[in-house]
């Protein structure tokens, strides 16, 4: 695990560039992640029903997705060449973002806006950021009180957006669907997307509580699940993780022999010179 510190840019260069996110020369930096918020933001009403679009960039905006989506595709494509056509054509839908921003953002047009009746029937009009968390007991169709709006939608938005339509579909699952606007998502090959609310599929219902279930060596990615019950809210990080080298491994073993091997002589030398010394006695 390796830190680093992140200072802050200028307005005119507050973005992170593209080339300093994946040139760290280190051919061994094998994943990046990027977690939380910012504290940056001085605004007390940050993140607050008071956030309208009068105070976020949507340029910014733009720029940071577009940042993620090229870094994420030279990661999972092991491509480090930086004037790839392919790199290059990786771009962001601008009017989508704005579109997004200003029914998430604002209390008009807010959550009654044309995308987010597509997907949901928000139960309240001003949206909110406050994240959900898990209350009482599961059921099949929960009291939306306690279900957050902006969550269902972000849920739908991205299972529809990474999803494959039936109609370009050949497994078998997708003889359930029945609406031509349906979606099915049968493995992670199709869905790219594992979005994990406030809660954690390793947690279970049982006997009236929430228990934590061991982790599952056969699921590579519940095994890594987090189990969380309340707000993410936290200071920004940066995670980068690093392949070690074998050559690291072999050092300490033979760190770890040769203090064994001295601590053996030592320890004979200190009993020899103990004995004479009982002897002379």
């Amino acid at each position: 695990m390796e830190a680093f510190i992140i200072s802050i840019g200028r307005s005119l260069d507050s973005i992170v560039d593209l080339t300093w996110i994946i040139c760290f020369g280190n051919s061994l930096t094998s994943g990046i992640v990027l977690e939380d918020f910012d504290t940056a933001f001085t605004n007390k009403f940050y993140h607050s029903h008071l956030d309208d679009m009068a105070n976020i960039n949507s340029s910014a905006a733009v720029a940071a997705v577009s940042l993620i989506a090229r870094s994420l595709y030279i990661l999972a494509s092991d491509n480090n060449d930086m004037h790839s056509s392919v790199l290059g054509a990786i771009n962001v839908n601008t009017s989508l973002v704005e579109e997004l921003m200003g029914c998430l953002l604002s209390c008009e047009p807010d959550l009654s806006c044309e995308m987010v009746k597509n997907y949901i029937a928000p139960a309240n009009v001003c949206p909110s950021h406050y994240v959900g968390v898990v209350v009482g007991e599961p059921s099949f169709k929960p009291y939306l009180g306690y279900v957050d709006d902006v969550s269902r939608f972000v849920w739908n938005f991205l299972a529809d957006r990474t999803s494959t339509p039936k109609e370009n579909a050949s497994s078998s699952c997708s003889k359930d669907c029945t609406n031509e606007d349906e979606h099915f998502l049968p493995s992670l090959n199709v869905a790219n997307h594992r979005y994990v609310l406030a809660y954690s599929t390793r947690l279970t219902f049982e006997s009236g509580t929430w228990n934590v279930l061991p982790p599952n060596s056969s699921d590579s990615m519940g095994s890594v699940d987090p189990v969380s019950t309340e707000s993410n809210w936290n200071t920004i990080g940066l995670w980068v993780y690093t392949i070690q080298n074998g050559a690291y491994d072999h050092l300490i073993l033979i760190g770890g022999i040769a203090v064994t091997i001295s601590a053996y002589f030592m320890i004979a030398l200190a009993r020899s010179f103990i004995t004479k010394a009982l002897k002379r006695d």
